[in-house]
């Protein structure tokens, strides 16, 4: 039997969660069952996308019956790891660092900011959200090598020094916040999100492509 993943697009992997989470409030409101038409109106992606991201996994459906939300959602949470628990440590306890210790991913099972670091003296030896705040000289010291995911929501300058020291400890997921453009191994997944630019790309949207 071939135990080999799944092979997918990175744009189809990306919408994963966004159905998940969508099949799981359907779970909650009792509904059995789901069009591509319906799923499409839900997530603002349009019904052949779905069809073909879904076909990826072979026949998850049925023609004219559509598809059963309960099997989605049992797919999808094994296919995404919800049963697994992936511990996230976040570097930069600033407004928007702190943000993140306070919502901690709440709504997803599978992930949990367990430590931060930083190198305010009034906010190491505390707990934000739970999650205790080290100093961040002691990453090497603290950092266990169970977390294998980094947020970084630490100045530009000291992103790329930063992100090298979490790669020597063992971290292979980083989802980086800061303006840098950092530099990584091709074994090591990087996610840049740059919240200017996005707001830039936003309003440049509404500008020029106007909603009818």
């Amino acid at each position: 039997m071939n135990n080999e993943p799944i092979k997918i697009p990175q744009a189809t992997a990306k919408r994963l969660p966004l159905y998940y989470r969508f099949l799981k409030n359907l779970n909650t409101s009792g509904k059995q069952r789901v069009s591509s038409a319906e799923l499409s109106e839900a997530v603002k992606v349009d019904s052949a996308t779905i069809r073909r991201d879904f076909s990826y996994f072979g026949a998850l459906g049925k023609k004219g019956y559509g598809y059963n939300v309960q099997y989605l959602l049992t797919f999808f949470r094994k296919t995404l790891d919800q049963d697994e628990l992936t511990y996230v440590t976040l570097i930069g306890v600033g407004n928007l660092g702190t943000a993140f210790l306070h919502y901690n991913f709440m709504k997803n099972n599978n992930t949990k900011i367990v430590m931060a670091f930083d190198i305010d003296k009034d906010k190491i030896g505390t707990d934000i959200g739970g999650v205790p705040v080290f100093h961040l000289d002691d990453i090497e010291k603290h950092l266990p090598e169970d977390v294998t995911v980094a947020i970084l929501t630490v100045p530009a300058p000291v992103a790329q020094p930063i992100a090298d020291r979490l790669v020597e400890k063992g971290v292979k997921g980083i989802l980086n916040f800061t303006p840098a453009r950092i530099n990584v191994p091709e074994t090591i997944r990087i996610h840049h999100i740059d919240l200017a630019v996005e707001l830039q790309s936003l309003v440049y949207f509404l500008k020029h492509y106007p909603t009818e």
